[in-house]
């Protein structure tokens, strides 16, 4: 019997997977610390003997190369991807064996990228699994418009053909195995479950039940922002990452930390934003370690940037450090565990802004307080309404777009929270005043606030 293991990486919203019999594996699309794996694979009993790409990635650094290298397996990547290191260069059709009567099949199915290349698993010859990586998602498909901005609708109807191609080819019962699709900005739309089967998407995923002029015209209208630091991916992918290093920063002092920010390099503080709104290195800005770090903070940093992380403990620093490497943020410069009174310079203290509800802006406003309303969701989310008189600057453009700011005192908003107190930090950071909106923002309608919808006359 074969098995198949899910490798969850929630920050970014992917899956990797380890699968194979009783004596070796494959694993497809591996994360950049392979440590996971190599203990995944160990807990099993099998030896990785292949190790997969389905594409060359554009949201995370892949450890693939690393891994085939430290296991000695075959390491598969679509032939039409251009790389600088040897690999077996896979084609649509070839076959790839596993485990005694457990093979890989290749498929091609450009869309996500020219060269994508999904892998069915077969078991005695038949279909059980498909790994479609960047192609088939759950309820969508991945995002043809990070390759290169010319070819996205053509990307976008290969897409649709090539979901139909597997479709075509597997029985309703082969389980789907996405790589992208559970919260990463690689899906093209918001995924629809955890779980799906070939049959489930025949029944439900637009790809698979419109025709190709409607499913192209409403996939482009749909597309998201991209994060920024995608553009520094793909390149890294495609040279062959280094191996990761994982070995502790280097420890700063509170005077240090000074030096740091006064030459104009990022301090993060990775606490709570509750913690933080209460008490923080002034300056420094917040992305919680329980929040989406490394997709928010490569998004906003400019890239190279030397970054010292600051952490309640030594645990918060080390996750953060493993999630930062997988999108390219390697060696932080510095830094620091403990609280604020640790890592402010003798004779200062530390800084501090208000948290608030939508209840507490909506009394402000009546009250004819100087309030400016910051709305820092993207683009795709303010669509749906807003806040009548609020601005608008998404989250990760606010560093570079921060005279925009009206003046006054600024209340932060997003959806639920977190991007509101990222915003906050970098505003407090940059000298105005700022409250953080903590709050969910199906709250603002019964707290009385003014909500525009596109449809309105008074859309703004």
């Amino acid at each position: 019997m074969f098995f198949v293991d899910v490798l969850e990486t929630e920050g970014l919203g992917n899956r990797s997977y380890l699968a194979g019999g009783p004596r070796s594996a494959v694993v497809v699309d591996p994360p950049r610390d392979i440590d996971r794996v190599v203990a995944a694979a160990a807990r099993r009993g099998v030896r990785i003997a292949v190790v997969a790409e389905t594409h060359v990635h554009n949201d995370y650094v892949t450890g693939g190369l690393e891994l085939a290298r430290l296991t000695g397996a075959r390491y598969l990547v679509p032939a039409g991807a251009e790389v600088a290191y040897a690999r077996v260069a896979v084609a649509d059709g070839d076959v790839e064996p596993v485990d005694a009567g457990l093979e890989l099949r290749a498929v091609a199915t450009p869309g996500h990228t020219p060269h994508h290349t999904s892998y069915v698993l077969q078991e005695a010859g038949r279909a059980v699994a498909a790994f479609t990586g960047g192609s088939l998602l759950i309820g969508t498909v991945g995002r043809p418009d990070l390759v290169e901005p010319r070819l996205t609708e053509e990307l976008a109807r290969a897409q649709h053909a090539s979901v139909h191609r597997l479709a075509g080819q597997l029985e309703d019962g082969v389980s789907v195995l996405p790589t992208h699709g559970f919260g990463s900005f690689c899906s093209s739309s918001a995924s629809g479950g955890e779980h799906s089967t070939i049959g489930a998407e025949k029944a439900a995923n637009p790809a698979l039940v419109q025709d190709v002029e409607t499913f192209v015209r409403e996939l482009l209208a749909g597309l998201d922002d991209v994060p920024a630091y995608y553009a520094h991916m793909a390149p890294v992918n495609t040279e062959g990452p280094a191996p990761l290093d994982l070995t502790e920063p280097r420890r700063a002092d509170a005077e240090e930390i000074a030096r740091r920010l006064a030459a104009g390099e990022w301090v993060v503080d990775l606490r709570s934003r509750v913690a933080f709104a209460a008490g923080h290195v002034a300056g420094s800005v917040n992305f919680e370690v329980d929040g989406q770090l490394a997709t928010y903070l490569a998004w906003m940093i400019p890239w190279g940037r030397p970054v010292t992380l600051l952490a309640h403990s030594a645990d918060d620093l080390a996750r953060a450090q493993r999630e930062l490497a997988r999108v390219g943020i390697d060696r932080p410069a510095a830094a620091a565990v403990g609280e604020p009174s640790d890592w402010v310079a003798d004779g200062d203290r530390p800084a501090s802004f208000r948290r608030a509800t939508f209840a507490e802006l909506a009394a402000a406003r009546r009250d004819g307080a100087d309030v400016v309303v910051l709305d820092v969701r993207r683009d795709a989310e303010r669509a749906h309404g807003w806040i009548g008189g609020s601005v608008h600057v998404p989250v990760h453009e606010l560093p570079r777009r921060l005279a925009e700011v009206p003046r006054g005192t600024v209340w932060v908003h997003c959806a639920g929270g977190m991007r509101a107190a990222v915003a906050a930090s970098v505003l407090d950071a940059a000298g105005r005043e700022v409250v953080a909106v903590d709050d969910g923002f199906a709250a603002a309608a019964g707290a009385g606030l003014p909500l525009v919808t596109p449809s309105d006359d008074t859309a703004a």
